[in-house]
């Protein structure tokens, strides 16, 4: 179908729906009875046309805002020498590891789980405090999703106290969720940074604000969350969040999450803190854990990272593989 098919097409489904698109061009003429009767004149081709090509690309811009985002580009040989997943070394150690982390979070994402998952897509990255390597281990877990066939991901920082994706990113700051949740007008294609990933997109932390945590607790939040969940469906939505036992944000965050990686670092974190960080989530069904900084001895002598187990519920079981943390 033409575009000038499909711009008359709408233009019938207007007028069938009670739109007034106008009135026709006309001229009165009277009528052997003394009667002006309204004389049809057939409007130019070229103004018809612009028009209905008008409306179409109205239309189209409204249905795909996602071509307002910025492209950033990123050092993806700096990333590599940083022990960060990239898609140049897709067999590396910390591939393969995240490559095996993934799996049951894909799975559940796509309701091919153990159980089905609400808002299987939404996947929040924390820890029981700072410093474990959340933050490492959310783009550790965005760009080797990113490298699958057939997922798209959105990385979102929404530690907006100490934001750090961008810094890690090698990327400077940029607008994001919180001038979203503050600034009328500011929608979500406005602040998504798309990047030569071709699967990868980035939400930004955004603005500094003196109320940013509580922002994360706020209905406007809550409403954003829905809006993700359901404008991006297709995507794998990733959010590196503060951690559980340092802010009551967090645990709010949680309850709109259908997933939930929690970061512990190996001879750090006591089984006490897990706990106690685990108790206070409640309502995210899957809770998994990420073993981060754990060595072990390989045969050829060298050091590596272990350790992998998931659990639902609030019986959240094992570590993950994890990464070095940044």
């Amino acid at each position: 179908m033409s575009i000038i098919e499909q711009a008359i097409e709408r233009m019938a489904h207007l007028k069938r729906a009670g739109v007034d698109i106008g009135p026709p061009d006309e001229k009165t003429e009277p009528t052997a009875g003394g009667r002006a009767e309204p004389e049809m004149r057939p409007a130019k081709a070229e103004t018809l046309q612009e028009s209905r090509v008008e409306v179409i690309h109205t239309e189209v811009a409204s249905s795909s805002r996602d071509v307002t985002s910025r492209y950033v580009e990123l050092d993806l040989a700096r990333l590599d020498m940083m022990g960060l997943v990239v898609p140049s070394a897709p067999r590396s150690q910390i591939a393969e590891e995240f490559r095996v982390i993934k799996r049951p979070i894909l799975a559940n994402a796509h309701g091919k789980g153990a159980a089905p998952v609400d808002n299987g897509n939404l996947i929040m990255v924390t820890s029981s405090v700072p410093g474990e390597g959340k933050s490492f281990n959310s783009i550790n877990l965005a760009m080797s999703i990113a490298m699958e066939m057939d997922n798209r991901v959105l990385l979102v920082d929404a530690d907006v106290a100490r934001p750090s994706i961008l810094n890690l990113l090698g990327l400077p700051p940029a607008r994001g969720l919180m001038d979203v949740l503050l600034e009328e007008g500011v929608g979500l294609p406005d602040v998504m940074l798309r990047t030569n990933v071709e699967k990868l997109t980035l939400l930004p932390a955004g603005m500094m604000h003196k109320n940013a945590t509580e922002l994360l607790a706020s209905g406007a939040m809550r409403s954003l969350l829905v809006e993700l969940a359901h404008r991006y469906s297709d995507r794998i939505i990733i959010f590196d969040s503060p951690p559980l036992m340092v802010t009551t944000e967090a645990p709010v965050l949680a309850q709109s999450m259908g997933q939930l990686v929690m970061v512990v670092e190996a001879g750090r974190t006591t089984h006490t803190m897990v706990k106690q960080a685990l108790s206070k989530v409640q309502g995210c069904p899957v809770k998994m854990l990420v073993l981060n900084k754990a060595r072990y001895a390989r045969t050829d002598g060298y050091y590596g990272y272990y350790g992998y187990g998931y659990g639902y519920g609030n019986d959240a079981r094992g570590a993950g593989l994890g990464g070095k943390a940044a």
